[in-house]
C-alpha cells in the first residue's frame, strides 16, 4: 500500500532517494522496482534487517531494473549521516508525528537534498487522528512508547515545513476507507487483532488493496478529502547557492 504518490514526487530511474524512517519498507520497495538508487534509514535494527533481505529477494527475482541500488542505514533522523546536498527525492513517511523535535528533522531533510529535489512528507491527517485519541490512550504517547506525539493540523505542517527552508508544492489525501478500521481498532483496544469487528474490515481492506476494485477506488476518492487517514505534502528545496555537495559511499 502506497501513500506517495511517485508520479507527483517526480523519481525517475538513477536517482539517488532516501527513504527517511523506512519502516517496514514499502516506499523503498518502490523506489527500488522503479530503478532508484535507494537508501533505506531506519532507527530500528530489526525493521531493517528485513528490508535488507528483502531487497536481496527483488534483485534475485529480477524485480529490480538495472542500474538500481539499494542500501540500508540505521540512523536518527534528527542527525542524519549524510553530506549535504545529497539525495534527488526524499520520502519520509508516517515518521514526523512520532519526533519530538519534528523541526529539527525537516531542517536535516532540506540539508541532505539537492537544490531543486522534491521530498514528500505524509502524517496522520488531524480529523481521523483526533478520533483515534478521543476513543483510547493506547494509540499515543506517552501512554505507548515511540507513539505519536502530535496532531498536525494542515497549517501546523504546512508552517513548519516551509520554516524548514521548503517551498510547498501541494498537499493530497488519501487512504479514506482505513480511517474506519483504526477506529475500530481504538474503540475495542489497539492490540486487539482478533477482534471480530476489527478482522471483518481488515478482510475489505485486503480484498481492496488485492483487488483494487472500482466501487472502493471511487469512495476513497470521494471520501478522502475529509476522511482520508493520511495526508501527503509534497516539496521542494529552492533553488540556490548550495554548499558543496560530496559523493554519499553506498558502501561506507
Amino acid at each position: 500500500m502506497l501513500t506517495v504518490d511517485f508520479d507527483r514526487l517526480g523519481l525517475r530511474p538513477g536517482e539517488l532517494i532516501l527513504d527517511m524512517g523506512a519502516g517496514a519498507g514499502r516506499h523503498a520497495f518502490e523506489a527500488y522496482r522503479r530503478g532508484a538508487r535507494i537508501v533505506a534509514l531506519d532507527s530500528s535494527s530489526a525493521e531493517l534487517k528485513d528490508v535488507s533481505a528483502m531487497f536481496g529477494a527483488m534483485d534475485q527475482g529480477g524485480e529490480a531494473p538495472a542500474g538500481g541500488m539499494a542500501v540500508t542505514v540505521n540512523g536518527d533522523a534528527r542527525t542524519l549521516p549524510f553530506p549535504d546536498a545529497t539525495f534527488d527525492r526524499i520520502i519520509t513517511s508516517e515518521v514526523l508525528e512520532h519526533i519530538d523535535e519534528d523541526v529539527m528533522a525537516l531542517e536535516e531533510l532540506v540539508r541532505v537534498l539537492k537544490p531543486g529535489g522534491t521530498l514528500a512528507a505524509t502524517v496522520p491527517t488531524w480529523f481521523p487522528e483526533r478520533i483515534c485519541w478521543a476513543l483510547t490512550d493506547e494509540y499515543h504517547a506517552p501512554f505507548v512508547e515511540g507513539g505519536h506525539v502530535r496532531i498536525y493540523t494542515e497549517a501546523e505542517l504546512r508552517t513548519k515545513v516551509r520554516s524548514a527552508g521548503f517551498t510547498l508544492r501541494g498537499i493530497d489525501h488519501a487512504h479514506a476507507l482505513h480511517s474506519p478500521y483504526w477506529w475500530l481498532k481504538c474503540a475495542v483496544g489497539p492490540a486487539d487483532d482478533e477482534h471480530p469487528l476489527v478482522e471483518a474490515y481488515h478482510r475489505l481492506l485486503v480484498w481492496e488493496m488485492v483487488e483494487n476494485p472500482l466501487i472502493l477506488r471511487v469512495i476513497d476518492r470521494v471520501l478522502n478529502p475529509v476522511l482520508g487517514k493520511s495526508m501527503i505534502l509534497y516539496a521542494t528545496r529552492p533553488l540556490a547557492a548550495a554548499p558543496h555537495s560530496e559523493q554519499f559511499d553506498a558502501n561506507a
